[in-house]
């Protein structure tokens, strides 16, 4: 099933397989005002915002589901907030916040960035929105991300103190170069200069990209350039131009269209760029784009790019998958997953790009020049990301481990936390012994 990137993160963080328990309820936005809801790892439709609201009662069910078969599996469950728990408007139904503690019976420790700015008044304002049985629920606070000198911090820790009577429980530190996946936005475009020899990657930003955490890998990569383009910005020299996956595949290609890419990417083919599509962005290198039931928005069918010779149909039912296999030259392994509506069917896919679980993914096109693939994550496998990258022109440097990466950032993270938070309330909270 599809959970979200951070609870899977955390999942690893700590020993154990994502679960869709551990995040029963994901939305998915796809317009200013809507979203596709997700419950228990399956996508059961697209909501506007009152629609989702006035299902929030069918979700709690779901979400006290998930938590009861969580805590009668595992000694200490750790419920994380989603937002802000005092939105005045969104306390009715409440199954991210305050409501779900109530209904569960939670202590609540309040986690505030200083990073953004403002984090006594955030910490002070949230909880004097608070009922008095929700602010009786808060143990302490936790200030996150503190850069600086913690004495000069000092005196606004005791004032937050004596003005809440609730205690600061620790002061994060702000970890520079952390290697953990960002859930919704995408990573700080990179200041220094790129490398010498280095291969310059483009992916342009589309209105709904989606697992953007496919480049992360390319983004630690010594000798990648790797830039997100503005869809209003001409494309830059690249050696390689990716089209990342999309909540919304045909308003995404609508998008790409009326911002001139299709000349933009036909010039970077004709003077020998190599171009990857994944997932959505797979789908659009074919002929057609076809929504007849309306799963990403208004039913319709439209245009693809043309440079590979096939159709796709979005239908219900998203196929959802970890996979392993070998790229096409039976050597080279990958692994991945899968997540996506549509079925593709034409005579390029007679020659994939991988095979997965025995099943062939993908396409190369008869030149070699465009590539395609469902698999997200195929660069985390640094066998795989050499050669791909290698396809598209480079010849040094191999792929960071990026598992190995994560690893690392999960202990630095760990042991900051050890060393910055009272670590003995928070198992007095959760019942363990110290």
């Amino acid at each position: 099933g599809e959970i979200g990137r951070a609870q899977a993160v955390q999942a690893q963080a700590c020993g154990l397989p994502p679960h869709t328990d551990m995040n029963p309820v994901l939305l998915k936005p796809n317009s200013d005002t809507g979203a596709q809801v997700i419950v228990h790892g399956r996508a059961i439709g697209n909501m506007r915002a009152l629609d989702y609201h006035a299902y929030k009662a069918t979700a709690r069910t779901a979400v006290f589901d998930s938590y009861n078969r969580l805590a009668a599996q595992y000694r200490a469950v750790v419920v994380e907030g989603a937002g802000s728990p005092a939105e005045i408007n969104l306390r009715a139904h409440d199954i991210a916040n305050m409501g779900f503690a109530e209904a569960a019976d939670c202590p609540v420790i309040l986690i505030a960035d200083i990073d953004r700015g403002g984090v006594f008044a955030h910490l002070v304002g949230t909880l004097a929105l608070l009922s008095e049985t929700e602010q009786a629920r808060v143990k302490g606070f936790v200030i996150n991300r503190f850069r600086g000198d913690l004495a000069l911090l000092q005196p606004g820790l005791d004032w937050l103190e004596a003005k809440t009577g609730k205690p600061v429980l620790g002061v994060l530190p702000y970890l520079h170069g952390l290697y953990l996946e960002a859930e919704d936005a995408l990573p700080a475009a990179a200041t220094a200069p790129a490398p010498a020899g280095a291969l310059h990657v483009a992916v342009p930003v589309l209105p709904h990209i989606s697992n953007h955490t496919d480049f992360d890998p390319l983004r630690a990569h010594p000798q990648v350039d790797l830039q997100f383009v503005a869809l209003d910005q001409p494309l830059p020299p690249a050696d390689l131009v990716i089209l990342p996956g999309s909540k919304t595949v045909r308003a995404d290609r609508a998008a790409l269209a009326a911002h001139g890419w299709d000349a933009a990417l036909d010039r970077h083919l004709r003077y020998g760029g190599k171009l990857l599509g994944i997932c959505g962005g797979f789908q659009m290198l074919g002929r057609a784009l076809h929504d007849p039931a309306g799963i990403e928005g208004e039913a319709g069918s439209s245009p693809g790019f043309g440079w590979l010779d096939f159709d796709t149909t979005l239908a219900d039912g998203k196929q959802l998958r970890n996979v392993r296999g070998m790229l096409a030259d039976g050597t080279t392994p990958v692994a991945g997953y899968e997540i996506h509506a549509g079925v593709s069917r034409g005579a390029a896919l007679a020659q994939p790009l991988c095979w997965l679980d025995g099943r062939p993914d993908g396409v190369v096109s008869d030149d070699g020049q465009v590539r395609g693939t469902y698999l997200h994550g195929l660069f985390d496998t640094p066998a795989a990301a050499d050669a791909l990258l290698a396809w598209a022109g480079l010849r040094a440097a191999a792929s960071p481990d990026i598992a190995a990466l994560r690893a690392a950032a999960i202990d630095r993270l760990a042991d900051a936390v050890e060393a910055h938070l009272d670590t003995r309330v928070l198992r007095n909270l959760l019942e363990l012994p110290c």
